[in-house]
């Protein structure tokens, strides 16, 4: 070895590399660092973050989907930091933890918002854990809808509507709307609510008088939520891995594992990002202009 001094220093190169690699592997490790990928012989928690408004819950479901099929996975911590959304796309999404449950135990770890739909998907999980100052709370259903009546006569635009059902445009931006139609929609997001509120008694295990008072749209932090009985316990993201890991019985030593995102390619990205962004936009932007919502919109 010593005639050959190049192959010494690659050699000498290669198990500094070696030492070094495992030595900030260890270090991330104990800081709770977050993998998508590791060797580990430590145990693995999914986390799965739901984050901004709530319009799709596709993407969520097959995480959680996958989390729940992985053997490695011993339990999975849901990350939501979410002003809530649509009343579909947070039904579906409750339904899915609902369903991993079946399978692993699952923890929600609130971020700095959590309100509305996004307290609906928390219910979900075994446990909550929220940090002090999280907003949550605004448990209610809202029904956005815009009139630019006025607007279309100042430009000059006139609408017409040719329809089968008396109701058939309620809620139509080129005109208010009648008594009736305010009282049928006004029993629709009654009903959302009431459903809302359902899912709250029911896994909470509150009673409903006790639900309903709070139930007025309110926002409170997370500290008041754990005395109204909606968090179980206040610390973070990392406060909630070790409780997911506590309760699938396993050691404290843990990687979190993430989701792995497709990562698209140079032609994706030019051809595709700004066109799906724009449709992006356009859907968020209307959703929050109209239909029947668990949101909470400042």
């Amino acid at each position: 070895m010593r005639k050959h001094p190049v192959i010494l220093g690659l050699v000498l190169l290669i198990v500094l590399g070696v030492v070094l690699y495992f030595f900030f592997y260890q270090a991330g490790l104990q800081s709770g660092g977050a993998r998508t990928q590791s060797f580990s012989l430590n145990d693995k928690i999914g986390v799965v973050p739901v984050e901004g408004v709530i319009s799709d819950s596709l993407e969520i479901s097959k995480y959680l989907d996958e989390f729940g099929k992985d053997s490695s996975i011993v339990a999975v911590v849901v990350r939501v930091d979410s002003p809530g959304g649509g009343v579909a796309a947070s039904q579906e999404i409750y339904d899915a933890i609902v369903a991993l449950k079946k399978k692993k135990k699952v923890v929600v770890s609130m971020g700095s918002v959590a309100a509305s739909g996004g307290l609906m998907i928390a219910c979900a999980g075994d446990k909550i854990v929220a940090n002090p100052g999280t907003i949550t709370g605004s448990i209610s259903t809202i029904w956005h809808s815009a009139n630019v009546e006025e607007l279309l006569k100042k430009v000059g635009v006139k609408s017409t509507v040719v329809k089968s059902g008396r109701y058939k445009d309620i809620g139509s931006p080129v005109r208010e709307m009648t008594p009736e139609e305010i009282a049928i929609i006004q029993e629709l997001v009654d009903d959302v609510y009431n459903q809302f509120v359902d899912v709250i008694v029911r896994d909470r295990k509150l009673p409903r008088e006790k639900v309903v008072a709070i139930s007025d749209g309110r926002i409170f932090t997370g500290r008041k939520a754990k005395e109204y009985g909606l968090v179980d316990q206040l610390g973070n993201l990392a406060s909630a891995a070790k409780l997911a890991g506590e309760l699938a019985g396993k050691s404290e030593k843990y990687d979190l594992v993430y989701p792995q995102k497709k990562h698209p390619s140079v032609f994706d990205y030019i051809f595709e990002s700004a066109a799906n962004q724009f449709a992006r936009s356009v859907k968020e932007s209307a959703e929050k202009w109209q239909g029947v919502s668990y949101l909470y919109s400042p």
